[in-house]
C-alpha cells in the first residue's frame, strides 16, 4: 500500500461545497487503497481577514501574537475537513502543527521546520484513518506557536512526506502542472509531464509562482517526489523528481520564466580600486535587500560603472543608501531604472547543448530586443531587457525553442 501526502491551498478549500469536493477526491484514493494525508490551508481569504483584524488593534503586532492569530485559520479547516470525511464513512483525525509537533524554530511569521515527530500520524495511519494536519504552522521548544510565511503549507506537506518516506507528495493547486512559460502570455504553452528539482527550483527563484522554493529545495534535498495537480480537474499534473529523463529526450530547454519585479541601479563613474564594489553592495546587503544581477564595466581613465539589479518594491530604500555610498567612494551619480524585466530559459539540459546562448541572443535581436544585462548558471541563462519587451521576448523564445512540442 502506498502512502501519498496531499496538499490543498486556500482556493482548494475556499468554501463549504469546495471542502466536500476535497473530501470526495481524498475517498477515492483511500479506496484505491491508498494511505492518505492530507495537509490544508487556512480557506480563501481568511489569512488576510485575520491580518487586517490585528492591523485594526496595532500597526506594529506583536509577532508571537501574530502567529498565535493567522495559525487558527487551519485550525478551522482541519476540522471541517475531518468532519467531511467521517460524513463519508472515513476515519479521520486531525492535528494542528503543535499536536503533530511539527518542531521549527522560533522567527515567528517565518519559521523554519528542524523536525517532525511523527508517531501520531503513524499510529493513525496503521489504524486505517486519514490524517489532516494544518499547514503553514509548527512549535517552537517553548511551546510557542510559529508560522512558516506564505505559502507555507506546500513545505508542511513535503516536510511531513520527507518525514514518512511518502511514495508521493501531491500539490493541489489552481492549475493543472507545470508548463512552459505562463499560458496568459504564451498560449501554446505546454504542460510539462515531469521536469526536475533542479529546474523546478530555477523556474521559482526566477519567477514562477506555481510553487514555492522553500518546498521544492525540501522536497530535492529528501528526495520527496513531487507531483503538481489540478484541484477541480482530472489529469495527471507534473511530476517533480530527482530524475532526469534519458539523454536522448532531455530537451535542452525546459521552459521560460520572467520576473517582473525587478529594478535596476548603476553607481557611475566609481573608482576603479580593489574593494570598491565590496564598499557599494555590503551597505546594501545590511539593509536586507536582495541582489540579483551584478554587472561590472571595463574601467577607463580609472573609473568604471557598477549595475545591479533588486526587487523593484527595495528600488527607493537600496536608492537612499547608494547616494550615501556614493558620495563618500567619489563616485560621479547614481542612476535607476524601474522599468525592466528579467526573462530566463531554464533546462538541465544545456549541460550538453551547446549553443543555446547565441541561438537566445539571436532571437532577441530578431525582434529588436536589446539585452541590457546577462547572467548564467549551468543550467539558466537570464537576460534583462526593458519592460515594454517582456512578452514579445517570452513569446518569441518560446516560439524559437519549439516549446509547444513534445521532446522528440
Amino acid at each position: 500500500m502506498s502512502l501519498i501526502v496531499q496538499k490543498f491551498g486556500g482556493t482548494s478549500v475556499g468554501t463549504v461545497e469546495r471542502i466536500q469536493s476535497v473530501a470526495e477526491k481524498v475517498g477515492k484514493f483511500r479506496a484505491e487503497g491508498h494511505d492518505i494525508v492530507v495537509v490544508v490551508s487556512a480557506m480563501s481569504g481568511e489569512t488576510n481577514r485575520l491580518i487586517d483584524l490585528a492591523k485594526q488593534i496595532s500597526n506594529k503586532p506583536n509577532p508571537r501574537e501574530m502567529d498565535v492569530l493567522v495559525s487558527t485559520g487551519e485550525q478551522v479547516t482541519i476540522a471541517l475537513l475531518s468532519m467531511a470525511l467521517e460524513e463519508r464513512g472515513l476515519e479521520a483525525r486531525s492535528y494542528t502543527g503543535a499536536q503533530v509537533k511539527i518542531l521549527t524554530d522560533n522567527a515567528y511569521t517565518k519559521a523554519r521546520i528542524r523536525e517532525i515527530d511523527n508517531d501520531n500520524i503513524r499510529a493513525d495511519l496503521a489504524a486505517g484513518r486519514v490524517v489532516v494536519v494544518a499547514g503553514f504552522q509548527g512549535v517552537d521548544e517553548q511551546g510557542n506557536i510559529t508560522t512558516l510565511g506564505r505559502g507555507g503549507s506546500d513545505t508542511t506537506a513535503v516536510a511531513i512526506a520527507a518525514a514518512l518516506k511518502a511514495d508521493e507528495c501531491q500539490i493541489y493547486t489552481d492549475v493543472d502542472g507545470v508548463y512552459t512559460t505562463d499560458p496568459r502570455v504564451v498560449e501554446k504553452a505546454r504542460r510539462l509531464d515531469r521536469i526536475t528539482f533542479e529546474e523546478m527550483l530555477e523556474m521559482a527563484s526566477l519567477g514562477s509562482k506555481v510553487l514555492q522554493i522553500r518546498a521544492v529545495e525540501f522536497a530535492g534535498k529528501f528526495n520527496v517526489p513531487l507531483r503538481v495537480l489540478h484541484s477541480f480537474q482530472e489529469g495527471p499534473g507534473t511530476l517533480i523528481s530527482l530524475e532526469e529523463q534519458t539523454e536522448m529526450e532531455t530537451p535542452s530547454i525546459a521552459g521560460i520564466a520572467f520576473n517582473r519585479d525587478e529594478a535596476k541601479l548603476t553607481v557611475v563613474g566609481v573608482p576603479d580600486s580593489p574593494g570598491v564594489a565590496s564598499q557599494i553592495l555590503a551597505p546594501i546587503g545590511d539593509s536586507n535587500i536582495e541582489v540579483d544581477v551584478i554587472v561590472q564595466n571595463v574601467g577607463e581613465d580609472g573609473k568604471t560603472d557598477l549595475t545591479f539589479t533588486v526587487n523593484r518594491n527595495d528600488l527607493a530604500k537600496a536608492e537612499a543608501v547608494l547616494q550615501g555610498i556614493a558620495k563618500n567612494i567619489g563616485a560621479e551619480q547614481v542612476k535607476t531604472d524601474a522599468k525592466i524585466v528579467k526573462v530566463s530559459l531554464v533546462g538541465v539540459g544545456m549541460r550538453s547543448h551547446a549553443g543555446i546562448a547565441s541561438k537566445m541572443f539571436k532571437i532577441l535581436a530578431a525582434e529588436g530586443i536589446n539585452i541590457q544585462m546577462i547572467t548564467t548558471s549551468e543550467i539558466k541563462i537570464s537576460v534583462v531587457v526593458d519592460e515594454k519587451y517582456l512578452e514579445l521576448a517570452v513569446r518569441a523564445l518560446h516560439d524559437g525553442f519549439e516549446l509547444d512540442k513534445e521532446p522528440a
